[in-house]
C-alpha cells in the first residue's frame, strides 16, 4: 500500500479531465498544500494535451488499469461518469491507493455494498466520496449549531439544488448515465438532511416532478424541475426540491427546522453583500453556477482528502453515507416513475 507522511507530499493521480476534473486537477496542480500532481489518466486525447500542457503533468495514461498500476502514486482522484465510479474505485483500492470519487458513489444499492465490502478489507486506504457541500463553511457552521443544541431537537430539512437553465441542454445529453435528477442534483441534498438530522434511517420517500423547457428528458423517464419528500424514523422529514430552469443563476439553499429555532444557509444565491438601489428597484448579483457558489468548499475537500490520506486527520464522511444517499436517492427516482411512495 502507497503511504506518505512528515514532510513526504501525497502524490496524487487524476482520472477524468471533464468540466469538473479539470477543476480538480487545477486545484491539486497549484492550490493544495501536501500534495503533487503527478499522474493524468483520460481516453480523450484533448483531456491529456490539457494535463500535460497547462498543469505540466508528464506521466499521461489512455488506460485506466495502467494509470492505477503506476507504483509512483499513492492516490487517485476519480471524477469519471458515474457509471465507472463503483469499479474504478474497487480497482484503485485493490492496487493500493487512496480513492477519492466524486458523487455518487454508485447507481445502484448493490455496487455501494461492492465497494463497502472492497473498502473493509483495506482499512488503512482512505476511500472519500465527494459530498462536497459537507465542506462549505456555511454548512459547516450550521451542522456544529445544530449538533451543538442551538436550535434544539431538528425535525425538518428544506434543500433544494436548483441549476441556472441552460439552453444547451448540456444535461440532457448527460441524461442517460446521469441517473435522473434527483440521484444528480439532490442526491448532495439528501446527504445534508443525514448530516443535519443526525443520520436517521430512511424509511419511504415520495416523489414528483414536471418538465418546463426541456421535453427531451421524457425519453430517459426523467423531469427538469423534482420534489420530493422523504420520511425518517423517529418523525424526522426531508423536503427536496431540484430545478435545471432557474433564470436568473445558480440556487442552492437548505433550512433546518428545530424545536427552538432554525437555520438557513444560502438564501437568495447571493454572490457579494453588494446590494444595488436604483430605478430597476433593490437587487443583488448571484453565483453562475455550482463551481462559483462551493470553490472554497472544494478546496478546503481536497485538503481533508489530502490530510486523511497523509494520516494527519480522519474523515467524518464516509462510505456509509454515500451508500445511504444512493439507497434513499433511488427510491425517490422509484417513487417519481410509480408516482406512490416507495419504501427505502
Amino acid at each position: 500500500m502507497a503511504t506518505t507522511s512528515g514532510s513526504t507530499p501525497l502524490r496524487i493521480g487524476i482520472a477524468g479531465l471533464g468540466r469538473l476534473g479539470q477543476r480538480h486537477a487545477e486545484a491539486l496542480a497549484f492550490r493544495t498544500r501536501h500534495c503533487n500532481l503527478v499522474a493524468a489518466c483520460s481516453p480523450v486525447a484533448s483531456e491529456r494535451a490539457f494535463a500535460g500542457e497547462q498543469l505540466g503533468i508528464g506521466r499521461l495514461y489512455d488506460d485506466f488499469d495502467a494509470f492505477i498500476a503506476d507504483p509512483e502514486i499513492d492516490a487517485v482522484v476519480l471524477v469519471t461518469p458515474t457509471s465507472l465510479h463503483a469499479n474504478q474505485t474497487i480497482a484503485a483500492l485493490e492496487a493500493g491507493k487512496h480513492v477519492f470519487v466524486e458523487k455518487p458513489l454508485a447507481l445502484n444499492v448493490a455496487d455501494c455494498e461492492r465497494v463497502l465490502a472492497v473498502a473493509e478489507r483495506h482499512p488503512a486506504q482512505v476511500a472519500m466520496v465527494g459530498f462536497v457541500r459537507r465542506f462549505d463553511p456555511s454548512y459547516m457552521a450550521a451542522q456544529a449549531s445544530v449538533a451543538a443544541g442551538e436550535i434544539g431537537q431538528p425535525f425538518l430539512v428544506r434543500s433544494q439544488t436548483c441549476d441556472q437553465n441552460d439552453p444547451e441542454g448540456f444535461f440532457v445529453r448527460f441524461a442517460p448515465t446521469s441517473g435522473g435528477i434527483f440521484m444528480d442534483c439532490s442526491v448532495h441534498d439528501i446527504d445534508l438532511a443525514r448530516w443535519m438530522l443526525g443520520r436517521p434511517k430512511a424509511l419511504r420517500a415520495f416523489a414528483t416532478g414536471t418538465t418546463a423547457l426541456h421535453p427531451a428528458l421524457a425519453e430517459f423517464g426523467d423531469v427538469d424541475n423534482g420534489l420530493a419528500i422523504v420520511e425518517f424514523e423517529g418523525g424526522a422529514r426531508a423536503v427536496l426540491y431540484a430545478s435545471r430552469t432557474m433564470a436568473h443563476g445558480h440556487e442552492t439553499s437548505t433550512e433546518v427546522i428545530g424545536t427552538a429555532g432554525k437555520l438557513t444557509v444560502g438564501e437568495h444565491a447571493a454572490r457579494d453583500r453588494v446590494v444595488r438601489s436604483d430605478s430597476h428597484g433593490v437587487r443583488h448579483a448571484v453565483v453562475k453556477d455550482f463551481y462559483e457558489r462551493f470553490e472554497t468548499a472544494f478546496a478546503t475537500e481536497m485538503a481533508a482528502f489530502v490530510a486523511a490520506c497523509r494520516g494527519e486527520q480522519p474523515l467524518t464522511l464516509t462510505l456509509a453515507d454515500a451508500l445511504e444517499a444512493t439507497r434513499i436517492g433511488l427510491a425517490i427516482t422509484r417513487s417519481l416513475h410509480s408516482g406512490q411512495a416507495e419504501p427505502v
